[in-house]
């Protein structure tokens, strides 16, 4: 973000290493959102990340493709000489017209479901928020408006994928797996041709020129994202759809297509498999309940639109965040009773968490603060912040309810839902648990990041806020 001034300058400035941002207006300005300036360690984690995460995806998949799901037989096949590099990827899949023709039918259907379908859901659905509906203020002090119609993308798409199973039978209810490696080329084209879209973008034509920041490294910027609402037109919002519509909606969809292979294969689908998909989809569906409410989050609000969210919705959240149902295509787990109702459990207590947590925060946004939270009314600390027009702008950090808890207590309820399903799979293999292996480091990644980003925002009333809330993720740990 840069300060207040034309358009023509703020393009030119913005090229700088800081935007054109003294330390001073940094600090006058509030500055928050990611890094303007980028640190050895910063800079090596995101090669390593634009290097190797392709081929951590591909690993997985290939080991299950190959070796049954094995995450350290193709290792010990490499060292004894069993099998090379070439014999692994000549076994591979390659892209195939068919995977290209069925990811671009995808696509291009979740585009007309988000751009030409306006909400119908939350004139029906009570208590459901869709329709237009505004977003958080941006660095720049912009407020965008957002389509919210997910909830009703995903009833349209799940509605035909029903339909077509059971009575048109246009393609076969596996289509997905049988065609899983030559779509995960098709994904990674596409991840990269939207970042990369994005990125000269950011220079040629941004939406909104004051809220892009250039660091002056070309690595961190491809990354980590210049724009952050990247548009075409009024609408179409890169960070909404890409998230939300060709990522989040495939889910079910994916797991679906595992179940469907499952009864193929076996005869039946297993009550391991049928937990996976009801796990998560309950928080799927959540998700798009709750569209309205994510336009708050981390996402939307700090974070700018690079690789690390084109390319990662693309490619790393249906691939890898649907490991367990494919896992279970391969090694089949039909879990006894009191193993199923202790998974169930752990997955509902966990959303049950995660949801009510969020669901207090936005309460209490909603009614600024004039509500009751665990039957009275919550306390909270005064704050107050700048945006880079130089306004500044008043808030409330809650610490009543689960937020006194913890400050993230959220997260505490998405480990235990994301333990949940791999817990679903046994413990014959690794593989299934890279998913909490992952959001562990993510989420604490995040927590951190996000506070740092706060600390920056708020200054000395979010230490205020920490002393209040001393924890983290886990009272009286971390």
């Amino acid at each position: 973000m840069a300060a207040s001034q034309s358009s023509g300058t703020t393009k030119r400035r913005n090229k700088n290493v800081s935007n054109g941002v003294s330390g001073s207006e940094k600090e006058r300005l509030g500055q928050w959102g990611r890094a303007w300036e980028v640190d050895w360690f910063s800079l090596i984690s995101v090669i390593l990340l634009l290097c190797f995460a392709p081929f951590i995806v591909f690993y997985f998949v290939m080991a299950c493709d190959q070796y049954d799901c094995s995450v350290t037989e193709p290792v010990a096949d490499l060292y004894t000489g069993k099998s090379s590099l070439a014999d692994i990827w000549n076994r591979a899949p390659s892209f195939t017209w068919t995977a290209a023709k069925i990811y671009a039918i995808w696509v291009t259907f979740q585009i007309v479901l988000y751009m030409c379908l306006p909400d119908l859901c939350h004139k029906f659905l009570p208590g459901y928020v869709g329709g237009v509906q505004e977003g958080a203020r941006t660095p720049a002090g912009t407020v965008n408006n957002y389509e919210i119609n997910g909830l009703q993308c995903w009833i349209v798409t799940h509605a035909v994928w029903f339909a077509n199973a059971y009575y048109f039978k246009w393609f076969s209810p596996t289509i997905i797996f049988d065609n899983w490696i030559p779509l995960l080329w098709c994904a990674n084209i596409l991840g990269y041709s939207v970042s990369t879209f994005a990125f000269i973008k950011a220079y040629l034509f941004p939406t909104n020129a004051k809220d892009c920041k250039f660091t002056g490294n070309f690595f961190y910027n491809y990354m980590m994202g210049v724009e952050f609402n990247p548009r075409i037109g009024s609408w179409f919002d890169f960070k909404l759809f890409f998230n939300g519509r060709p990522g989040i909606i495939a889910w079910t969809l994916i797991n679906l297509s595992y179940a469907a292979k499952q009864q193929e294969l076996y005869g039946q689908v297993t009550n391991s498999m049928i937990l996976v998909n009801v796990l998560q989809g309950i928080y799927v569906l959540d998700f798009f309940w709750n569209e309205a409410w994510y336009l708050k989050t981390i996402d939307i609000c700090h974070d700018h639109f690079g690789w690390y969210l084109g390319w990662g919705d693309c490619v790393w959240l249906p691939f890898l965040y649907t490991l367990q149902g494919l896992y279970l295509v391969y090694n089949p787990v039909q879990l006894s009773t009191a193993n199923v109702v202790g998974v169930l459990l752990l997955g509902l207590i966990g959303y049950y968490i995660f949801r009510m947590t969020n669901h207090q925060k936005d309460l209490f946004r909603r009614t600024d603060g004039n509500c009751k939270i665990w039957g009275r009314k919550p306390a909270y600390i005064e704050c107050s912040y700048n945006s880079a027009d130089g306004t500044k702008h008043q808030s409330k950090l809650m610490i009543s309810g689960f937020w006194g808890v913890a400050r993230h207590f959220n997260y505490t309820g998405d480990l235990m839902g994301s333990l949940s399903y791999c817990l679903a799979c046994g413990f014959d293999h690794l593989l299934p648990y890279f998913y909490i292996i992952y959001m562990t480091i993510l989420l604490v990644h995040r927590c951190i990041r996000d506070e740092h980003r706060c600390s920056s925002k708020y200054g000395t009333d979010w230490k205020r806020y920490t002393d209040a809330v001393p924890c983290r993720i886990l009272p009286a740990i971390f």
